[in-house]
């Protein structure tokens, strides 16, 4: 057994915790980033300033912070190869914390209801069979199922897939969050669960009772009320400014544009998990592999694509100083000492709220995860709100209640209102994002 001096339950509180700052952070930096002035700063027409607005870039350091994980993954194999022979018999009733026992990255030993993908009650790393269940193959994967090939060797380029789906995704929450609020911004990503829900149905053969079909629609109807706040009671574009010459109306419009985008957005997610989901039945690697091999695929895929849009809109006359201008993308990443050390910030936050994130996955539950990351867009708008990023909006309240509401039935927090919908057990199919975007 690996060895720590704090129990496994006790620890938890911690990673709880973790997860939620580090999940804020992400969120409230990135809207920080969005309202650092970069150049003409002193300009007297707040249209003329111009502001960090580099949805490409800040896509690029999310898949950084990604990378960071094989950090964790070396750590821990460094503990296994000197230090882990050295424990003692007397450590054996602790378990650890960051430190693995069965190939587990996420700071528990496993028994047998751990060994579940991190969004599938279907085995990641199958025990064989002994013979004594008909159903079960030589590998321990239910019939009809074939054993799961391990991600290995070339193979492992099929994770670029979803990494692909995390850029655009990634990307275009990014140019959205730049129009609206950071609340709004989190909440409209509710929209999520609604895409993941249909995606499961039709590509991984799940099952949706009534209630969460009911669920979804009421997901919808939050969302757009999330959106109808923004629209009648629009705030300005960026926190060091005033409202721009364009009125009201061209406010409105430039947050329907927002949510819209955010909200799309989480259709290339949705796809994500499912592909991930897909990957992972059928695969016996971490979960925390897994996010370290998406980022340097997202990494490579994005610098590819940052010098291709550069070559072809970034140096044309129309595209100068836009957000396809790679070099002065970095002039601002670099000689800005604001967006240099935010970027770390973010960086550093989207690799612990990874690590954190899947270690409560595994010390508890997926649906654990999903509530407390519900919690983080209470906190984002609180924060928002304290630094005068966005004004209070009593439509945004009901908007934000019907969102966490219908989550929550969808994955079986709550129970459904009336009887008949009630059912005996509930498939978790919301995904806890291994990922993280913001």
């Amino acid at each position: 057994m690996a060895t720590t001096i704090i129990p496994a339950r006790a620890i938890i509180p911690f990673l709880v915790a973790m997860m939620l700052f580090t999940g804020v952070c992400n969120t409230l930096l990135t809207k920080y980033q969005d309202n650092l002035c970069v150049r003409d700063c002193d300009h007297p027409d707040p249209k003329k300033r111009k502001h960090f607005e580099q949805p490409v870039i800040q896509t690029l350091q999310m898949f950084v912070g990604e990378m960071g994980c094989w950090l964790v993954v070396g750590l821990i194999s460094l503990y296994r190869r000197y230090l882990k022979p050295t424990t003692t018999a007397a450590s054996a009733s602790y378990q650890p914390i960051a430190t693995i026992d069965n190939d587990d990255t996420t700071g528990r030993p496993r028994d047998a209801d751990d060994n579940a993908s991190i969004r599938s009650t279907t085995p990641l790393n199958p025990s064989p069979n002994d013979g004594s269940n008909d159903n079960i193959n030589d590998c321990g994967v239910p019939k009809p199922h074939d054993c799961p090939s391990v991600l290995h060797g070339w193979r492992v380029t099929l994770l670029a897939l979803p990494a692909i789906c995390d850029i655009l995704g990634t990307t275009l929450m990014n140019a959205g969050l730049l129009l609206v609020a950071a609340s709004i911004y989190q909440m409209t990503r509710g929209a999520l669960v609604l895409f993941v829900g249909v995606f499961s149905v039709v590509f991984l053969r799940r099952h949706l009772h009534l209630f969460q079909w009911l669920s979804l629609v009421g997901v919808m109807l939050g969302v757009g009320i999330v959106g109808l706040a923004g629209a009648i009671q629009p705030d300005k574009k960026h926190a060091d400014v005033g409202l721009e010459p364009e009125g009201v109306n061209a406010d409105a419009v430039r947050v329907i544009v927002g949510v819209l985008m955010i909200a799309g957005a989480q259709i290339f997610t949705a796809t994500q998990f499912v592909l991930e989901e897909w990957i992972l039945e059928r695969s016996a690697i971490e979960p925390l592999r897994v996010v370290g091999w998406e980022g340097v695929f997202g990494f490579s895929v994005t610098l590819l694509s940052m010098v291709v849009l550069h070559a072809a809109v970034g140096r044309t006359e129309a595209g100068r100083l836009g957000p396809f201008d790679m070099v002065e993308g970095w002039r601002q990443f670099w000689e800005n000492k604001g967006v240099f050390v935010s970027s770390v910030m973010i960086m550093i936050s989207i690799g612990g709220f990874n690590f954190f994130g899947l270690s409560v996955t595994r010390s508890v539950s997926a649906t654990a995860r999903s509530t407390i990351d519900t919690c983080r867009t209470l906190f984002i708008w609180m924060v928002s709100l304290g630094l005068g990023w966005e004004t209070f909006k009593w439509l945004q309240v009901l908007g934000f209640a019907l969102l966490v509401y219908f989550t929550f039935l969808f994955n079986g927090v709550v129970q459904p209102p009336f009887a008949f919908l009630r059912v005996r057990e509930v498939e978790e199919l919301l995904p806890e994002e291994p990922i993280e975007h913001n």
